[in-house]
């Protein structure tokens, strides 16, 4: 019997463990109970293992950090990484968020998508291979994570701790066709004092919410004698306003909020912000700052003026986007979010970055750095997974890399194959997430597809 003709006699079942995996409210809470995510993250976890010995397969939990449920023999094991926990809901939902209603051919509520649903699908796949009787030579074994969405400390614990490495692997949790390449992504908080000097003095500067956010706005509030105050609100720039306030002058900076993976998408109004103060009289240690500020970043979201311009044929420019900024009359922070090509390493940036703060009086305040992640496309992985998605939707396969990152960074081994097909319209971490049941079960029949390919 085919594997699409087993998962669709299981077609019912698998929205019913489905909506019953929704139900659980898995957001990460510090509450007292004494799980590392808290009591719904247990409670969803242990009733997915639960889920995993009802259908039959050898089940085990690290610490209530990860489980996972396995199906085979053989010294070699291959891996299905997928999570359990979700985002808060939100706001903004016409359903409840955690009742799993299904209408119109879809099931909705938190994490149907990400990740419940490709998860659910997984064990559904290693149920039907398991019925089909197909020969293999590789353990398949579908790791269910408890803490990607806020840092991925399962993984961490799960390597750390003896957890065995697949010898190849996918997680559902991103797009089709197989994500090869991820770039590498690096955080970084950049802070200094400074005293200032001169008639306008800066009080008070905000810019951006997060270091992964084009900022859309950003202001600045300037102390200075009122006939200065006069004229820098007789000036004019696009996107830019110049306000009269108590004691002198609030600049306004406008811009368009995106991604920072792909910052050439918006306009980064704290760039902009920083260009017309540099414009201004300003004096000492205020005016050497805002002009290393504006003349090293402004706009700009390639690393040109920073030295660190990187460009590969797989996953295109470096970008830079300086996220947030804040300062007051005597400090300043500055979030900045960078990521590198894929054929790169950290060494080919970071350090001239981190050189040219350092040389403007900075102090690295804050740091994070997952390296990039590159598989070639004739290695044994990405063509396997090729061969399934293209024979199992007749869509072009071709490989693909991307700007953000995937669960896939957390373990060695592992690419993103799916679970979103090409075109296809998300409401993932928005109100109203959804999968369809058709969307469902495709990627059933494609992941046990490809547990076959990798384990065979």
């Amino acid at each position: 019997m085919e594997l699409k003709a087993l998962l669709q006699a299981d077609q019912d079942e698998m929205i019913e463990k489905l909506q019953k995996a929704i139900s659980y409210r898995s957001v990460r809470e510090e509450d007292g109970s004494g799980y590392p995510y808290g009591q719904g993250v247990q409670d969803c976890l242990e009733y997915m293992l639960s889920l995993g010995t009802e259908l039959g397969f050898r089940t085990a939990n690290m610490d209530n950090q990860v489980g996972w449920c396995e199906f085979g023999e053989g010294e070699e094991m291959v891996a299905i990484l997928g999570h359990l926990d979700v985002v808060p809901e939100g706001n903004g939902w016409t359903v409840p968020p955690y009742e799993s209603v299904v209408q119109d051919g879809r099931i909705y509520g938190r994490g149907s998508l990400d990740n419940k649903g490709p998860v659910v699908a997984s064990l559904y796949a290693l149920k039907a291979l398991r019925e089909s009787g197909l020969p293999l030579r590789r353990r398949i074994r579908i790791l269910m994570g408890t803490n990607e969405e806020t840092g991925s400390a399962d993984m961490k614990h799960y390597l750390a701790h003896g957890g065995e490495i697949p010898v190849m692997g996918f997680t559902p949790d991103g797009d089709y066709p197989v994500i090869n390449g991820e770039k590498g992504l690096v955080t970084s908080t950049f802070a200094k004092t400074w005293k200032q000097s001169g008639e306008i003095r800066l009080t008070k500067l905000m810019a951006g919410e997060a270091p992964n956010i084009v900022p859309a706005h950003a202001w600045a509030e300037l102390r200075c004698p009122p006939a200065v105050a006069e004229r820098i609100c007789k000036r004019t720039a696009e996107k830019v306003r110049f306000l009269p306030a108590e004691g002198g002058v609030r600049i306004e900076a406008e811009g368009t909020s995106c991604h920072a993976a792909s910052p050439w998408k918006g306009e980064n109004a704290s760039g902009r912000l920083l260009l017309t103060l540099n414009e201004l009289p300003l004096e000492g240690e205020l005016k050497d700052t805002v002009t290393f500020l504006a003349e090293k970043i402004g706009m700009e979201h390639d690393g040109t003026a920073l030295g660190i311009r990187l460009q590969d044929e797989p996953s295109g420019p470096l970008t830079v986007n300086m996220g947030v900024v804040s300062a007051d009359e005597g400090s300043i922070s500055v979030r900045l979010n960078y990521r590198y090509p894929v054929t790169y390493t950290a060494d080919d940036c970071i350090p001239i970055l981190e050189k040219q703060f350092a040389d403007a009086g900075f102090e690295r305040t804050a740091h994070l750095h997952k390296s990039a992640l590159y598989m070639a496309p004739d290695t044994p992985l990405v063509q396997k997974l090729t061969e399934v998605y293209v024979r199992c939707t007749g869509l072009d396969g071709t490989p693909i890399c991307i700007g953000g990152g995937t669960y896939a960074k957390s373990i060695p081994n592992i690419l993103a194959f799916g679970a979103i097909f090409p075109g296809e319209v998300t409401r993932v971490h928005e109100s109203d997430e959804s999968i369809s049941i058709e969307n469902l079960m495709r990627n059933a029949e494609i992941i046990a597809e490809a547990m076959y390919a990798l384990a065979k």
